[in-house]
């Protein structure tokens, strides 16, 4: 049976730290930057191909994160996510970043945040006129339906497949 929670119940959340467009390098650690998502959106990211000078505080993906733009245009712009599933990728500034406890499934978790009432939801926390901002306490707060682990694995996977089918044609 799927249940509702607060996603502050079913996660620990986060901020990214300190790099920007323009720390971009031809080598170094790579680097997952905010603005990616509006340019290459993936509910997966398995591939990095920007790359940085490593910072101290930098806040490194543990390969099972989801995260979320801080700030964009419009609600709709920021209402989106992406799991990063590799380990050791630095997370630019202006993302919120989403550690998912036992309960959830990062992949299933993009996909929801992403699509359908949780990103209705997401975007309606959205604060602010120009440019909107959504920070960690409200999306802490943010009710999401969850499955079972398995049916969650099993979504997660199936539009995983339907993506790289997509991006094949």
């Amino acid at each position: 049976a799927w249940e509702q929670r607060k996603l502050g119940e079913v996660a620990a959340l986060a901020k990214g730290n300190g790099y920007s467009k323009a720390d971009i390098r031809e080598s170094g650690v790579p680097l997952f930057l905010y603005g990616r998502m509006y340019t290459q959106y993936e509910a997966k990211v398995e591939q990095i191909d920007t790359y940085a000078e490593p910072k101290p505080g930098t806040v490194y993906s543990k390969g099972n994160e989801v995260v979320v733009p801080a700030s964009g245009e419009s609600a709709e712009d920021i209402a989106r996510a992406s799991a990063i599933t590799r380990a050791g990728i630095a997370l630019g500034g202006d993302l919120n970043v989403i550690y998912p406890r036992s309960l959830v499934v990062p992949v299933f978790l993009a996909y929801g945040l992403s699509n359908g009432s949780n990103q209705k939801l997401l975007a309606q926390r959205a604060q602010g006129k120009t440019v909107v901002h959504i920070h960690a306490g409200d999306l802490e707060s943010l009710r999401i339906d969850l499955p079972p682990i398995a049916e969650q694995q099993a979504i997660g996977s199936f539009f995983s497949r339907l993506d790289d089918l997509i991006t094949l044609h």
